[in-house]
């Protein structure tokens, strides 16, 4: 006769799939068999089972298949140093949902997933997810390997687990999910890849813009939808070789040199906004070339050739731990403050990139362009994707013709609002003079820093 806990134990996932996070007692009451007998299966299907919790307090979890294989994904962190090291395993959860310890990556874990139950992706891994020019043209390199859509955004959560612990080795931040991925990693460092030195760069860069426009360039999972490639250039007193770089079209239209002038813009607006007290900005220079304009943005997140440092979108907080629906990023610091993760310097250092934002005509202060760097309390990225936008041309070709009307600030913002206008000013009249933009957009920020300067005067 087959002993009892083998049919239990038979019956066990199918029980984990319907009630995921059952105790053993509630799960011996579903089975309708003993305590001991459930303790027993529970036992003996232990590799296909996530514990979590202690004691009275334990639940079961079934661990998810992925593309039919049911194993923890090891999840490794590289430091700023270029060295790896394990912080612990990732485990899809049946039907949906993932565990890790998100604590022990330094990450703030809001009280709900003090458990290290997750609904979907750890928010940490979240901006790993492939996304932006870079992401689709990544998506349509591995998809027919994988069997997967060649747009990311179409890809289910197995899908994106199933890339990245084989091809994720290239992600924002500093981890990394999969044994696979890590052994790419750490053959590259073998290979040693070629930085690009200064007196070839422009002729490099030219190929790789027809590259990333004819074919679709594989790079970093960095979001963004204006064409970019990355890069490994050598440069004199830089951080990280590693860079992102936008590039504009090579005609003479009235669109690409609106564009043309925005990546410019965008260079001065990033030189700028550093001069404000506590705000750092990613390191930007400005190459033309082949009829192109190439701004080459410097990768905060790498140190060195190999070095890495954690990094998180304030739109994957704000989706994922942050109780506040908003796409203001000042409402957002205040919540995060209500939720311990942001002290009030962080707050005024995310009011002045605001309004600097607003006083240069940024019409695209979306929740992915700011990030966080994990501490107690969190501290701001380096400002990026910081320019203009009110200008871009709009999906026609045509220029938008913008009326430049800031308001004057409320009295509790007004301190805050001259300092961001002092930086601002200096953008316009930098933009205004700087013969690498177009004689019609030199007139237009010429008129902007005249406005603002009559603003600042009544202010």
């Amino acid at each position: 006769m087959r002993p009892r806990h083998h049919a239990v134990r038979d019956q066990l996932p199918a029980l984990l799939r319907r009630h995921p996070g059952s105790s053993s007692s509630e799960l011996a009451d579903l089975a309708g068999t003993s305590p001991a007998t459930m303790v027993r299966a529970l036992k003996e299907l232990a590799a296909q089972i996530v514990r979590v919790g202690k004691a009275g307090r334990t639940r079961y979890y079934l661990m998810r298949a992925l593309r039919g294989q049911t194993k923890a994904l090891p999840l490794y962190r590289i430091d700023s140093a270029g060295q790896a090291a394990q912080l612990g395993q990732l485990q899809p959860l049946a039907p949906e949902g993932c565990f890790l310890d998100v604590k022990s990556l330094g990450w703030p874990v809001p009280d709900e997933f003090a458990q290290g139950v997750w609904p979907g992706l750890p928010y940490p891994l979240q901006d790993m997810w492939p996304q932006g020019f870079l992401g689709r043209s990544f998506a349509r390199h591995v998809a027919a390997e994988f069997d997967v859509s060649d747009n990311p955004s179409n890809w289910r959560e197995d899908e994106v687990l199933q890339v990245l612990a084989q091809r994720g080795s290239d992600c924002t931040g500093d981890l990394m999910v999969g044994d696979v991925a890590l052994r790419r990693w750490l053959q590259l460092k073998v290979v040693a890849p070629p930085v690009v030195a200064g007196d070839v760069l422009p002729a490099h860069y030219e190929s790789m813009a027809e590259q990333a426009t004819s074919v679709g360039l594989v790079g970093a999972s960095a979001a963004g939808e204006f064409p970019k490639f990355t890069a490994l250039r050598a440069l004199e007193g830089c951080q990280s070789p590693h860079v992102m770089v936008k590039f504009s079209g090579c005609d003479n239209s009235g669109a690409v040199r609106r564009w043309s002038d925005l990546l410019v813009c965008e260079h001065l607006a990033l030189e700028s906004i550093a001069q404000l007290d506590g705000i750092r900005s990613a390191f930007s220079r400005v190459l033309q070339s082949g009829g192109r304009t190439f701004l080459e943005v410097e990768r905060f997140d790498r140190h060195g050739l190999w070095g890495r440092s954690p990094l998180c979108s304030l739109a994957t907080l704000a989706a994922s731990i942050i109780d506040k629906s908003s796409d203001n990023w000042v409402e957002l610091a205040q919540a995060m403050v209500a939720g311990g993760w942001l002290n009030a310097d962080g707050v005024r250092q995310m009011r002045l990139i605001s309004f600097f934002g607003l006083l240069i005509q940024n019409t695209d202060m979306h929740l992915g362009n700011m990030s966080f760097i994990p501490g107690a309390p969190m501290q701001l990225a380096p400002v990026y994707d910081m320019l203009p936008m009110a200008y871009a041309p709009l999906g026609g070709g045509e220029l938008p013709s913008r009326a430049f009307a800031p308001r004057l600030p409320m009295p509790n913002d007004r301190d805050i609002w001259l300092q961001a206008g002092v930086a601002a000013l200096a953008f316009w009249r930098l933009a205004a003079q700087d013969g690498r933009i177009s004689d019609d957009f030199q007139a237009i920020c010429q008129n902007n820093a005249q406005t603002l300067q009559r603003l600042l005067d009544l202010c």
